[in-house]
């Protein structure tokens, strides 16, 4: 079993950054590929990014790409993801979610999930 909990949501101006935090307990969270997912009112849950066990692979939708980066601390049992030149579209419940080792865009294939994290960006 893994519990996630995010952290690190709020309300930021158009062209500001925030950094969401996913902390996790329970088993080795470095057997886990992570991924960061966003839902938007009216709109179906879509994956940002993501990550893999190690660290040494990750993925990026077009939508963020370039202007979000995904990380992870093993030691600290931490994922992250900076974001960077944030726009109104970004608004969105961000949740992260843990699957075996390799990182997929399938949600179906995540075991564990957080409970998310509201990102507002203002115009």
């Amino acid at each position: 079993q893994v519990q996630l909990v995010e952290s690190g949501g709020g309300l930021v101006q158009t062209g500001g950054s925030l950094r969401l935090s996913c902390a996790a307990s329970g088993r080795t969270f470095s057997s886990y590929a992570m991924g960061w997912f966003r839902q938007a009112p009216g709109k179906e849950r879509e994956l940002v990014a993501a990550i893999n066990w190690s660290g040494g692979i990750t993925y990026y939708s077009d939508s963020v790409k370039g202007r979000f980066t995904i990380s992870r601390d093993n030691a600290k049992n931490t994922a992250y993801l900076q974001m960077s030149s944030l726009k109104p579209e970004d608004t969105a419940v961000y949740s992260c979610a843990a699957r075996p080792r390799i990182s997929s865009a399938a949600q179906g294939s995540y075991d564990y999930w957080g409970q998310g994290t509201q990102v507002t960006v203002s115009s």
